[in-house]
């Protein structure tokens, strides 16, 4: 082909140039630069699940915080023998007093009892009746059984009831000091707030006396009222005033004209029937208020919760941030020198990577605790082997990193061996290290659940509680309580899948083979 030919038939206009005359100067970028960690945001924003998950965990850790702060409860009052006496136990479900009032189904501190007879139903509405705090806040079902009686067969009517179970302890016999005596009275009177009721002689009740709630005319040992003819309780209360174990002079309960007894003295003491709501009100200051509940101690779950993940996570994060430096140090020698050095420390890990955790911590437990303490030796056995998979990750990242011409260079100018491991080869492979560790703190927090969960550790001494601790005692009320159970695992539940979940997404992003990829 004739070339000469072929570029006669261009346009002479195509070969002109188009910046003869023109200063032709770098442009200024118009995009910020990036830098490593803002990438690696950049690239967390976009995991939404993760996201939520670090949402989640920073809820949780202020939970931990705040809440046994901002509570009107402390675990503590168990060991107070007074505040002990006014203590609810027994898994106590949740409630609130104001939320309550306005029955709309929750925290109100409900519990069911079926097969109710007639006359504890009765003896229910009685509590009601002379205290003001009628247990029965409905009856949820009733049906009519055919049952044997002297021979013959009769029908017999049972209720299905919904109580306040904060109300169902009533009126209660308690013996008092007469200084205590006169503090309640003086607290009446300054509060308006009945505690002591008239007192009743069993004489008078069929000689019952494990019930202080038999206040009025009763037909048999069972408690059942002895009603008039309008259906109406009769009133048992002692006038005996040859009984009376001190002057009363405080408030008197309604039907009360002066007449009433308040107290019984017995050995230097008065025995006398307080109202226990109130009583509570008394020693505490406030109404019982437990949002989640009690557990078997009659401590407060919200608080206790609060204070058992205090020490999950600080503990968490101790066991974390020590097996990272141990696991770093060792992890770094074995990849950067390698050969012998790398195969003798591998075996020493294989050894110890082959010792069961709970057998470490069960020996420490019986043996190492007596002299160094229970912390202490747990710490111990969770350090023991708790560095090797951190060891591992930096032997694989130095082997990545000990090659690269950047290393070479710096070993070329003189560098000492320590200087690159942790001044070039040691921060190049920190971010994978790091988001590691945000993987073990729920391994960690797992382990120590399930250690004091299973009895192996007691830390309730030491730090009032642990979820463990907490778990195990709502274990022996699951039936009657469940709440007791569910609370405590519903948060560390959360807080389990929110660490793995926040986990995954810092080590997708600070994955160097991601780096400025954009979904």
């Amino acid at each position: 082909m004739d070339h000469q030919n072929t570029y006669e038939h261009i346009p002479k206009e195509k070969f002109e140039f188009k910046q003869l005359d023109a200063n032709l100067h770098d442009k200024k970028l118009e995009t910020k630069p990036r830098g490593y960690f803002a990438d690696a945001m950049l690239r967390f924003k976009k995991n939404k699940s993760s996201v939520v998950a670090a949402w989640i965990i920073l809820f949780l850790v202020i939970f931990a915080i705040f809440s046994p702060i901002v509570s009107i409860n402390d675990i503590n009052d168990i060991k107070d023998t007074r505040k002990s006496q006014a203590l609810y136990n027994l898994s106590y479900p949740p409630y609130i007093s104001s939320i309550a009032e306005k029955n709309i189904g929750i925290f109100d501190g409900a519990v069911i009892h079926d097969s109710q007879t007639e006359t504890a139903k009765l003896i229910w509405e009685a509590i009601g009746i002379e205290t003001g705090y009628n247990p029965v806040i409905r009856v949820a079902d009733t049906y009519v059984q055919q049952e044997k009686y002297r021979g013959q067969m009769r029908d017999v009517t049972y209720y299905k009831l919904e109580n306040n179970k904060y109300y169902e302890k009533g009126v209660i016999y308690k013996v008092l000091s007469y200084e205590e005596f006169a503090d309640i009275q003086r607290y009446q009177n300054e509060t308006g707030i009945q505690v002591v009721y008239p007192y009743v002689e069993p004489r008078d009740i069929k000689d019952i006396k494990n019930n202080a709630n038999i206040w009025y005319k009763v037909s048999d040992t069972k408690g059942t009222p002895d009603l008039d003819k309008d259906g109406n309780f009769v009133p048992a209360y002692s006038t005996n005033k040859s009984m009376e174990g001190t002057e009363y002079n405080s408030l008197r309960i309604e039907s009360d004209n002066g007449d009433y007894i308040y107290s019984y003295a017995k050995s230097g003491s008065l025995h006398v029937r307080i109202c226990f709501y109130n009583y509570y009100q008394y020693i505490y200051g406030h109404e019982p208020m437990f949002i989640f509940g009690t557990n078997t101690l009659g401590q407060c779950i919200f608080t206790a919760i609060g204070i058992g993940a205090r020490f999950s996570l600080i503990f968490a994060v101790l066991v974390s941030a020590i097996n990272l430096t141990i696991g770093a140090v060792y992890g770094a020698i074995q990849g950067y020198y390698g050969g012998a050095v790398d195969m003798i420390l591998d075996r020493i890990s294989d050894i110890l990577s082959g010792i069961p955790f709970i057998v470490v911590t069960t020996l420490f437990q019986l043996h190492l605790a007596q002299k160094v303490g229970i912390l202490p030796s747990f710490l111990f056995a969770f350090v023991l082997t708790g560095w090797l998979g951190m060891a591992a990750l930096t032997r694989k990242q130095f082997y990545r990193f000990k090659g690269q011409e950047f290393v070479l260079a710096a070993r070329t100018l003189g560098a000492s061996d320590w200087r690159l491991m942790f001044k070039h080869i040691f921060p190049n492979s920190l971010g994978t290290i790091v988001t590691s560790c945000a993987l073990v703190i729920p391994g960690v927090i797992n382990s120590e659940t399930t250690m004091t969960y299973l009895g192996i550790i007691n830390l309730q001494e030491t730090f009032g509680t642990t979820i463990g601790v907490l778990m195990s005692q709502g274990q022996t009320a699951m039936t009657s309580a469940p709440h007791a159970m569910i609370f405590p695992s519903i948060f560390i539940s959360l807080l389990l899948i929110s660490f793995n979940l926040f986990g995954n997404g810092l080590r997708d992003a600070f994955n160097p083979s991601t780096r400025g990829v954009d979904d």
